[in-house]
């Protein structure tokens, strides 16, 4: 493995400013903020601690970085065509596990390899390809438990100990994963969703055996099923408490569930929107992440006093963080208007990549829409000047998932060619409630675009846009929105582009990840074969006839989300009326962790818009 280089030389060249890397001084600014060289938070080994792991895109293309805190040395630790984002630390630090798919097809096998450097190896040999579901190792080695699903076997948990082979402990077909395991190695918390509904999951605590030794299911007794979430085990040895997220009160809080005693704590914490925490080193206290109308800050949660203390972050987004053994919080933080820095209490930026600095962009502003189902949150960045703009509305993924203010490349690269983004927090979307989040059940899609409809009216009517430069563009969820908008909504827009999108929903359904196949399930009911009406009413598919916008369309070939045939089979369609269509193909999965090839679709679905808005 070779050393991590910057993206660029740094010395200075006749025509650029010190710090400029040569070759980047004329790109525009929303190239060079693909370009710039970032870096994730560092995760590190909870034995050996100056031992950490990160991700960069300092090559050009996504890939796994060991850093060794005590020398300052960085090493690539990964180099693929299609990029590696998926990787972890063992508890000692001696080892990098990390995720090895096919072109980004997401099915694969974990390999290893030493810290300081050397082979890849199987890091569980006799352990066949699957989607992964979760991993965690015990702190002395003595045991690795590994989460798989598959289409043949549907969930499955798997322990090795030792030098011996994998032994299977769980199995069912609805989805299941690995939540963590305890410090002494002996529990395993199991997230499982054998109630079936996938948007809301139990807890089953097992030990290596797979014996069931305790439970926690807010599914059951109710009309309403609530979620929880596995946030971790003290990390302490003999402590067998859980940190688990719930939904008891219309949104995610955390709770200490002791799977001994059966004790639940409830912290209650008077914070609004949505909470989670994570431990601290010595598990004294807990590191809380609060998030409230699309910002978030952190604070200290001291157990024994039940103190809240807040901790100094920039107003914006911190969209990771993690306690130190020392006491000090790093975390990953931007805004929309900064780009993001991994900054830790103790002072400055921990990890500042060299060569291309990343341009800023311009402020969020919020806007507030009354909507069919509530009212509905919008962020806005504009251009320089005076409305009304060509306006793009970005649809976000998920759907469980929400816009933040938090810096975003994509958007920027818009408001710098002259157009105003909207995005649209739609029913949905997380960080405004239970209720929020689920109310799109049965309905799918179009509950999600008679909220995108209202933004749209306001921000028609209050000036900020041109009605006749309209452009509806997703990736992912937002894509399958972007494609059904088009044809449910014709009049209202004029360009849609669509990235990696579910055009037709049954096909879809049928070629995706078996974790997906069981949200779509939740979502609507049923199967297709069970509830053909409700897949008939929200699949892009049965409108495409009405659709009188251009669009554009790009797909990833190995895409195990929103598979490529289902997307062929709306182009077919397209291209049966001629309609004014284009369609990007490229050799990856749910998207690329190559910076030149995500440049080069930014570039495209620009150009296609400008060409059709002239």
């Amino acid at each position: 493995m070779s050393d991590v280089q910057p993206a660029h030389d740094t010395e200075t060249t006749p025509g650029t400013t010190p710090g400029t890397p040569p070759g980047t001084a004329d790109l525009p600014d929303w190239e060079k903020r693909f370009r710039a060289p970032r870096v994730s938070l560092p995760d590190w080994a909870e034995d050996a601690p100056d031992r950490s792991l990160f991700v960069s895109n300092a090559t050009g293309t996504y890939e796994l970085y060991a850093w060794d805190r005590t020398t300052g040395e960085q090493r690539q630790a990964t180099d693929r065509d299609n990029g590696t984002t998926d990787g972890l630390l063992t508890p000692d630090g001696r080892w990098i596990w990390w995720f090895d798919d096919t072109d980004g097809d997401e099915f694969g096998v974990w390999k290893r390899q030493p810290f300081e450097g050397g082979e890849d190896t199987p890091a569980v040999p006799g352990l066949a390809a699957s989607y992964p579901a979760g991993l965690a190792i015990a702190r002395d080695g003595s045991a690795i438990v590994v989460g798989r699903s598959t289409d043949e076997d549907g969930s499955t948990v798997h322990v090795v100990r030792g030098d011996g082979d994998p032994v299977e402990i769980y199995r069912h077909r609805e989805s299941a994963g690995v939540g963590d395991l305890s410090h002494d190695g002996a529990l395993i918390a199991v997230e499982h969703t054998e109630h079936g509904d996938a948007m809301h999951s139990a807890i089953r605590v097992v030990d290596l055996d797979g014996r069931a030794l305790a439970e926690l299911d807010d599914t059951k007794g109710g009309t309403e099923e609530l979620g929880l979430s596995v946030l971790g085990f003290a990390p302490v040895a003999g402590d067998t408490r859980l940190l688990v997220g719930h939904q008891r009160r219309g949104r995610w809080e955390p709770m200490v569930w002791d799977v001994a005693s059966g004790v639940e704590t409830d912290l209650a914490l008077d914070l609004p929107g949505d909470v989670s925490a994570e431990w601290y080193p010595d598990g004294s206290a807990l590191l809380i992440a609060h998030s409230f109308e699309a910002r978030s800050d952190l604070w200290r949660l001291d157990l024994a006093t039940r103190a809240l203390e807040r901790i100094d972050t920039p107003p914006g987004s911190v969209s990771g963080a993690t306690a130190r053994p020392d006491g000090t919080v790093e975390y990953l933080w931007s805004s929309a208007a900064e780009p993001p820095q991994v900054r830790t209490t103790a002072g400055g930026v921990v990890l500042d990549p060299p060569g291309l600095k990343c341009p800023g962009s311009v402020p969020v502003e919020d806007a507030w829409v009354e909507g069919p189902g509530g009212r509905i949150h919008a962020l806005v960045q504009k251009p320089a000047g005076e409305g009304p703009f060509p306006t793009v509305f970005e649809i976000h993924g998920g759907p469980t998932w929400h816009d933040s203010d938090a810096f975003a490349a994509g958007p920027a690269a818009w408001v710098d060619h002259g157009y105003a983004v909207v995005r649209v927090n739609y029913r949905g979307s997380t960080g405004y409630g239970r209720d929020w989040t689920d109310a799109l059940k049965h309905r799918v899609g179009l509950i999600e675009l008679e909220d995108i409809a209202a933004v749209r009216a306001w921000a028609v009517s209050s000036g900020l846009a041109d009605p006749a430069k309209l452009v509806l563009a997703g990736g992912s969820w937002g894509g399958y929105l972007t494609l059904l908008g088009l044809g449910t909504q014709p009049g209202d827009w004029a360009v849609g582009l669509a990235a990696v999108p579910v055009a037709d929903y049954v096909t879809a359904y049928h070629d995706e990840m078996e974790a997906l196949k069981a949200m779509d399930r939740t979502l609507l009911g049923g199967t297709p074969e069970e509830v053909p009406e409700r897949f008939a009413a929200s699949s892009p598919l049965s409108y495409v006839d009405d659709v009188r916008a251009p669009v554009y369309i790009s797909a990833g070939v190995n895409d195990p989300r929103c598979p490529i045939r289902q997307v062929e089979n709306y182009v077919d369609r397209l291209a049966s009326r001629g309609a004014v269509h284009e369609v990007y193909r490229y050799d990856a999965g749910h998207g690329s962790l190559v910076v030149d090839e995500r440049i080069k679709q930014v570039r495209l679905e620009i150009d296609f818009a400008s060409r059709h808005l002239r």
